[in-house]
């Protein structure tokens, strides 16, 4: 009865989920799999059309009618383009359309075959969305797909109405109709806003997470709320997440889950994921929810865009994260539970990192003297995963660049902030993102109240602590960044006053230069040479300790 082909099941799954109901069907034979799976489900009221062109004005005029999203199906080649005069139509009148061409596989644009022509964003900006399905050959092919579609149908209804295309490339063979049940497919929805109905699904869960991602601005929560929300989420952050009160919050989580088993690990999945804010850093968190869905996972975020990070997404609200928390904060009858505190307990139980002379003794130091208030910039890399290691002062501001993860330009943008702030802005960054952004310096914009420690150890180390990852002697001259350049020259050039360290001793005594909280001459840089194989030795053994 329904095609074999997973993407198309998807769609047709997920159509129906959306509450779409109506679909004009073009005649052609690369959608015959797509025709003949709408034909035959029930729910679906299909229109035979010949006439593209004519077709998707019909389409409109379904749409105008019941104020509710239309669908129109063709094939592939110039038979989409003949859709284009009523996709414009519909653009600039505001109608919610579904264009679903079938398609050739990629391999075949271009080479002569039939009825080929690059389909995928051919409408350009006359849709509010264009996006390619996938062959789906692999769990992860099946979570994009779905991804894909959940994302074009959401967005034609979302801030305005209009049209989208979703291009469905298709490969032999395909006229094999063997399925006879559509798929249970994950529905994503979207919703403008708090309301009652996400207070009463709130009250369901007593294994509620939340993890925070990047927040460039403190939030301005009373201590008291934050207590309260405290208590009933497991309420995870990195310090790029700017925490208040960071030690009732759940730190350090990437040592935690390194400390756990598999089996540990599954005893402390959430029902309930919510996340907020932009990047996190820890690649085990990622590894942990997506290894252990949530039965729900809601993303709060002011644009309202589909983020599933987790691979679980199932709600989105379109809210400024701290209001969605200040509705949450008033909630009565929110049933209590002890996930939260047994997340704390695992938390105090770890051992704090605690390193011989290296760079993450450097950081560690630097972090602990941290005066209050300052503003503490994290270049990428090494630098900013390091520093999660360490408890951070309270009144400390971080800044980094976790947008793209980038190591350029970490000195840049933290000299700019730096020249417009009233405050001492400490910079920690590596020698490779320092050496490829040294221009930063090449400019008059910046005061004494810029302090940068340069951690070098003459290359990237952090390639030698990938798991898996063994480079023979050619490679690693490629790939490690090998170097044996100093910043001296150039910041005393650039009217800084230069510290350099190669032991404890003199890391010690720098930094009761370098941490002062009162105001220096002159911009102070102060350098730390290590050595590579030794911090990736010293970190990998504080690793090791955790699984003991």
């Amino acid at each position: 009865m329904y095609t074999h082909k997973k993407n198309i099941l998807q769609l047709a799954a997920l159509l129906r989920a959306h509450g779409i109901r109506r679909i004009v069907l073009c005649p052609g034979s690369r959608d015959i799999p797509l025709v003949q799976t709408f034909a035959h489900i029930p729910d679906f009221v299909c229109y035979p059309m010949t006439d593209e062109r004519s077709a998707g004005f019909f389409a409109i005029g379904l749409a105008l009618h019941d104020n509710t999203t239309v669908a129109v199906c063709c094939t592939s080649g110039s038979a989409l383009l003949n859709l284009h005069p009523a996709i414009s139509e519909a653009y600039y009148q505001q109608v919610p359309l579904v264009v679903i061409s079938a398609d050739r596989p990629a391999a075949w644009i271009g080479q002569m075959d039939g009825q080929t022509l690059p389909q995928p964003g051919v409408f350009g900006t006359l849709v509010k969305k264009s996006v390619n399905l996938p062959d789906i050959q692999t769990d992860e092919d099946e979570w994009f797909c779905n991804r894909l579609i959940n994302e074009a149908l959401l967005e034609t209804c979302h801030h305005g109405k209009g049209p989208v295309h979703i291009n469905v490339p298709v490969s032999e063979p395909f006229f094999q109709f063997p399925v006879t049940q559509l798929p249970d497919v994950r529905v994503i929805s979207r919703y403008q806003g708090w309301n009652n109905q996400l207070a009463d699904r709130l009250r369901q869960y007593t294994r509620r997470m939340v993890v925070a991602g990047q927040m460039n601005r403190r939030r301005t929560f009373t201590p008291e709320q934050y207590t309260t929300l405290y208590k009933h989420f497991a309420w995870i952050v990195e310090n790029i997440n700017n925490p208040t009160l960071p030690e009732q919050a759940i730190t350090h989580i990437d040592q935690l889950l390194y400390s756990m088993d598999n089996s540990a690990q599954e005893t402390m999945c959430p029902e309930l994921l919510i996340t907020y804010g932009g990047h996190i850093i820890s690649k085990r968190l990622k590894k942990f929810l997506r290894q252990h869905p949530p039965m729900e996972h809601w993303h709060i975020s002011a644009d309202g865009n589909i983020v599933d990070l987790f691979g679980s997404l199932s709600t989105v609200i379109e809210i400024e994260p701290h209001a969605f928390w200040q509705q949450v904060v008033q909630l009565q009858n929110l049933p209590g539970s002890d996930y939260p505190q047994t997340w704390r307990a695992k938390v105090q139980n770890l051992d704090h990192a605690i390193f011989a002379y290296s760079q993450m003794k450097a950081i560690g130091e630097v972090i602990r003297r941290l005066p209050n208030p300052c503003t503490l910039h994290l270049a990428n890399s090494s630098t900013v995963r390091y520093a999660q290691l360490f408890d951070l002062p309270t009144g400390v501001e971080v800044q980094s660049n976790r947008g793209v993860n980038g190591i350029e330009g970490s000195l840049s943008t933290a000299i700019g902030y730096a020249s417009v702030s009233n405050q001492l802005n400490f910079i920690l960054i590596g020698d490779l993102s320092f050496f490829y952004d040294m221009n930063a310096l090449w400019n008059p914009n910046y005061r004494n109240n810029v302090r940068i420690l340069l951690l070098n150890n003459e290359g990237g180390e952090i390639f030698h602590a990938l798991p898996g990852l063994s480079l023979d002697e050619h490679t690693h001259h490629f790939v490690i960044g090998t170097h044996h350049a100093s910043g001296k020259a150039w910041a005393e050039d650039r009217g800084f006053d230069y510290l350099c360290t190669h032991n404890d001793t003199e890391l010690q005594t720098a930094l009761d230069v370098f941490t002062q909280p009162n105001p220096t001459p002159h911009p102070l840089l102060l350098e730390v040479f290590t050595d590579k194989t030794r911090d990736t030795d010293l970190l990998k053994a504080y690793y090791h300790k955790l699984k003991q």
